[in-house]
């Protein structure tokens, strides 16, 4: 097995962590006699062989024939595992680009191929699903691989082998060339399509789906049979899939991602034909409801995308608010909270869910209560106020305390308390009692410059809360905070203004362009803010933060004027809009920074969407007329049925809505 091994130069080589010299040592520990350390040592082989992805790193056409071996080897506990490593790599050297690509390894995987097609015959049906899994992943042509796929089919009587093996034919005939036995494996696949076996006919579905897009919408009934049917547990065996019905769900879904109709019937048909529990009739089986948790994710996944199916989904996502399942009720919630005032006609329902003490098995437990709550703050429904004071309280609650920005596909989780706060300035008289309350009473940093942050949303509104705020000024630990909420507030007295001032004055008392741009916000001369800001701008590194405060001061900032008009020439795309918009509001000169935000928003005529974007449309809503050229570029946006968004979750939906208001106000303003 060890053949070769000492004589690889691994220190000379590299992998995702620096040198490979450690390679060696977790190989031979992968064929150790313990299970758990062999596993172990797999995992830690995979970490630094792929990481995450994005390169086919110098080591890896190193290991990959000492992979193959441990994966050959019947006493080998990680096989499976050291399998699963070959299975990436083989895959993300056909999505690199070249130049990220090992010079050695299309030599070594030309080399290892056979080896990896002499494990379809492997005992073990498990190692079998392995390799096809490989073969399905890999980039080598139809006329190398089908001979072995189409052998194995013919022998191996496995269902979930089967499946992978379809997944792999499926795949391998769209390699050219792909040889004498290219007709024969893909008229196999053409006949499974009438095979008796559910799993079988839905696998040749995907098999020819990627050559042929409409056959999958033709077939949609017999995906959803699949889908439906208790056989679908097989799945959870194969390599391909690896899951039960919710995985399973997914994968038939990515065949409509792209076509807004054929998804809307298919996750209809998902929501519309629910399955009855079969043993327990008041909780339902695991099965019934991983598949009402995936009919719902599915849901999400095509509301993530499109906006046409709102109205005719809604009804079908309300009606699990009653599901026995509280994963299920908390993911029908927080679905129609995504959905905000679109939603709105189910708000009853919702308000039915505020005492639902149901939780999510998760690690933070998000509760069904808690769903309830931000779903009628979504849809701006007074209902939400009283359970909102109780958190703000103190009061036990799954809100997240960090606001959570990721893409991809939906995840279902709460916002954090502040951002809920944040989204509702008119509700604001009855919310600040307790914010203020609970500025007083936290000693928690970060919980305090949240709240402040709420209040300066709040603007002129919390006006209440200055008081209090002008307390926290004094203290070198929440100042900060303090000024972002009185320069949002707008709102101080000579006393307050002077504290302020002396902050601004301090180079090592934390950021003097927050505490110089809250005093003339507050109402202080722009004298010193300019002091401040001009300096910062010109220094190297993150200015928008500056940009945008320096735009508050208008006309006073006109001396900057050449700097700023710079800065809105400048790649950096948030430099470039704020000091545009600093730019105009300076001098009211609108060429350059129309040019500029112009620039900016350009890719949401083509329905690509940038968190930049958002405040660019404002700026231009802001100049007006001389917006003209931007407001005919983006005439036809708010037809646009994709939705346009760079974070999913919560925040995909509510940047959609934003965006598309910002639009409208700027067509209004300057079509």
């Amino acid at each position: 097995m060890w053949e070769g091994l000492d004589a690889v130069d691994w220190a000379g080589l590299k992998h995702n962590y620096g040198s490979a010299q450690d390679v060696p040592p977790l190989l031979r520990r992968c064929a150790g006699p313990d299970p758990q350390d062999a596993e172990s040592a797999a995992d830690d082989l995979l970490n630094l062989l792929f990481h995450q992805g994005g390169w086919i790193c110098p080591a890896a056409p190193a290991a990959l024939p000492f992979l193959l071996r441990l994966g050959a080897g019947p006493k080998v506990p990680c096989r499976r595992t050291v399998l699963d490593i070959v299975s990436v790599l083989a895959a993300e050297a056909g999505r690199v680009e070249e130049r990220f690509l090992a010079p050695d390894w299309a030599a070594a995987w030309e080399r290892a191929l056979p080896e990896v097609l002499a494990l379809l015959a492997d005992p073990e049906a498990e190692v079998r699903r392995a390799a096809a899994d490989i073969v399905a992943d890999c980039q080598s042509p139809g006329q190398a691989v089908l001979p072995a796929l189409l052998e194995c089919w013919r022998t191996d009587s496995d269902l979930a082998t089967r499946l992978d093996l379809v997944v792999a034919l499926g795949s391998a005939i769209r390699r050219e060339p792909m040889g004498p036995r290219g007709t024969e494996a893909h008229s196999l696949l053409l006949a499974l399509l009438g095979d008796p076996e559910p799993q079988l006919r839905a696998a040749a579905v995907h098999a020819l789906a990627a050559g042929e897009p409409e056959l999958a919408e033709r077939n949609l009934d017999l995906l959803l049979d699949a889908v439906r049917d208790p056989g679908v547990e097989v799945w959870r065996h194969t390599s391909a899939v690896g899951g039960g019905p919710r995985a399973v769900q997914h994968r038939v879904g990515t065949l409509f991602t792209d076509s807004p109709a054929p998804f809307t019937s298919y996750v209809l048909g998902l929501l519309a034909d629910l399955p009855r529990p079969r043993t327990d009739p008041a909780g339902g089986s695991p099965l019934d409801e991983e598949y009402r948790i995936g009919a719902l994710a599915q849901a999400a996944e095509l509301l993530r995308r499109w906006r046409s199916p709102t109205a005719e989904l809604v009804p079908s996502v309300a009606a699990r608010l009653v599901d026995p399942s509280a994963e299920v009720r908390y993911r029908a919630t927080e679905l129609l909270a995504c959905l905000g005032a679109a939603a709105a006609d189910w708000a009853n329902a919702v308000a039915e869910l505020l005492d639902d003490t149901g939780r999510r098995g998760t690690r933070r437990g998000e509760s069904v209560a808690d769903a309830a709550l931000w779903a009628l703050a979504r849809m701006n429904d007074a209902r939400c106020v009283p359970g909102l004071v109780e958190r703000v309280a103190g009061a036990p609650s799954t809100f997240a305390r960090y606001g959570i920005h990721a893409g991809g596909n939906h995840f279902p989780t709460l916002p954090a308390l502040h951002e809920v706060l944040a989204l509702l300035p008119h509700h604001a008289d009855r919310l600040l009692p307790a914010v203020c309350e609970r500025l007083d009473a936290t000693e928690d940093t970060h919980e305090r410059s949240r709240l402040c942050e709420v209040l300066a949303g709040w603007g002129p509104g919390a006006r209440p809360a200055v008081p209090r705020l002008v307390r926290l000024l004094e203290h070198d630990g929440s100042w900060s905070a303090a000024a972002t909420a009185l320069g949002g507030i707008g709102a101080a007295d000579d006393a307050t203004r002077e504290l302020l001032l002396a902050r601004s004055a301090d180079p090592g008392d934390g950021d003097a362009t927050l505490a110089a741009w809250a005093y003339w916000r507050t109402g202080g001369k722009p004298g010193r803010a300019l002091e401040v800001l001009g300096p910062a701008i010109a220094r190297d590194g993150v200015r928008h933060p500056q940009l945008r405060r320096l735009a508050d001061l208008g006309p006073h900032a006109a001396g900057l004027a050449d700097r700023l008009r710079t800065l809105a020439r400048t790649g950096d795309e948030w430099t470039s809009v704020e000091a545009a918009h600093a730019l105009w509001a300076a001098t009211g000169d609108a060429e350059v920074p129309v040019q500029a935000l112009v620039t900016a928003v350009h890719g949401l005529a083509e329905g690509r969407y940038l968190p930049v974007m958002l405040p660019a449309v404002r700026h231009l809503t802001r100049i007006g007329g001389p917006a003209r050229p931007a407001a005919r570029l983006l005439r036809g946006v708010p037809h646009l049925d994709r939705r346009l968004h760079y974070f999913s979750g919560w925040r995909g939906f509510e940047a959609d809505e934003s965006i598309r208001a910002a639009i409208g106000e700027l067509l209004a303003t300057a079509g």
